[in-house]
């Protein structure tokens, strides 16, 4: 627009001046700053419901932010030489994680896994630049997990690498500093985190810098039925990205105020639930971690704040959660969860094979009462 003296009265920028706040120059910068969303009740009993923070808006999922940290720590330490490979297990989440922080950084990535993986996962990291190397029988007492653990060494001494080792280094606990902060700015005010648990570094870090915020902070752990985390049997379990066979060090025992354990058919009927009423939902963490909120937003007083960590998105999931054929063949449609858990006075009481809730947490290691 012209005025009469023939000055410009709206002066529009060029296209090449329009950037916006989420423009990025940078490939970590696709990392964090992921959205909450408020998730009614899944069951609809309520009106009630909490707050799901959702880390699949992160470009690999919530372990991208690990994943970068581990990579950025053992360089400024030393540990991690320009152009040094990078070996690790993964079930697959971290092993995206890995595979960015192996193209910003020029590390080339060997991600050790095992058949659980999905042939789709597979492929896409491989399709990132990782070399994907398949382990075939599970370890006697240890599982896959050891198993790939197990692999991981001889990798290692036989061709050199560092392995960032997500289950006992500390860094992976405070890569999720961030994701603390946050919701500490997102929510203003959390009351309860309800995190599900596999190597205990979200859960770990995330309590820890919420409670510099909210002192009387409750934090409620997931896992899996047949994981021995929190002290019950191992046992072989369909669900990827929580639960464990082994103990990792990255999990805080003493400040979980209860623990829940989850069985896949009850994980895979909260995934769909969210799925067809909300249009988000996830895989079995987001599933089991989404049960136990809804849980606690139905029983917790009308006002107590619930955030709930959904770790990832539901697409890597469409050939087994999603899947009408693997689920039937897995026996995992047609049982829903009952409206609370069975309640155990200590984990070694019975087994949970069910949605089961314990108040005392105790080290299975023994360094906690």
């Amino acid at each position: 627009m012209i005025d009469l003296m023939g000055s410009r009265l709206d002066r529009r920028p060029s296209p090449s001046q329009l950037i916006s706040s989420s423009t990025c120059h940078h490939l970590d910068q696709l990392v964090g700053n992921t959205p909450v969303l408020w998730t009614p009740d899944i069951t609809d009993a309520t009106d009630r419901g909490f707050w799901a923070k959702l880390e699949g808006h992160n470009p690999g999922g919530i372990k991208d932010r690990p994943g970068l940290h581990l990579i950025q720590r053992a360089r400024e330490r030393g540990d991690l030489p320009d152009g040094a490979p990078i070996v690790e297990s993964t079930s697959g989440t971290l092993g995206l994680g890995l595979a960015l922080a192996g193209l910003i950084h020029g590390h080339p990535v060997t991600l050790v896994t095992d058949p659980g993986m999905e042939t789709s996962m597979r492929n896409l990291l491989a399709a990132y630049g990782a070399r994907i190397d398949l382990v075939e029988t599970p370890h006697p007492d240890g599982g896959w997990q050891q198993a790939r653990r197990d692999r991981v060494t001889a990798l290692r001494e036989a061709h050199g690498g560092f392995c960032p080792d997500q289950y006992h280094n500390p860094d992976n606990a405070d890569a999720y500093q961030p994701l603390a902060l946050e919701l500490a700015a997102q929510l203003g005010r959390v009351d309860v985190l309800v995190c599900s648990v596999g190597t205990g570094g979200h859960s770990a870090g995330t309590a820890r810098v919420l409670r510099e915020f909210f002192p009387g902070l409750k934090l409620v752990g997931v896992d899996a039925c047949g994981s021995t985390i929190f002290g019950q049997p191992a046992r072989t379990r369909l669900m990827r990205g929580l639960g464990s066979s082994i103990l990792p060090r990255n999990v805080d025992y003493p400040a979980f105020d209860e623990v829940h354990w989850v069985a896949a058919a009850e994980a895979v009927w909260a995934c769909r639930r969210l799925a067809a009423g909300h249009y988000i939902s996830g895989g079995w963490s987001v599933g089991a971690v989404a049960l136990v909120a809804s849980w606690l937003a139905r029983t917790l007083p009308g006002d107590t704040r619930i955030a709930a960590v959904f770790p990832d998105g539901p697409h890597r999931y469409a050939e087994t959660v999603y899947s009408d054929d693997y689920c039937h063949r897995h026996d995992l449609l047609g049982h829903p969860p009952a409206l609370g858990p069975q309640q155990l006075d200590h984990p070694g009481e019975a087994e949970a094979t069910r949605w089961t809730r314990c108040t005392r947490v105790i080290d299975p290691a023994g360094n906690t009462p």
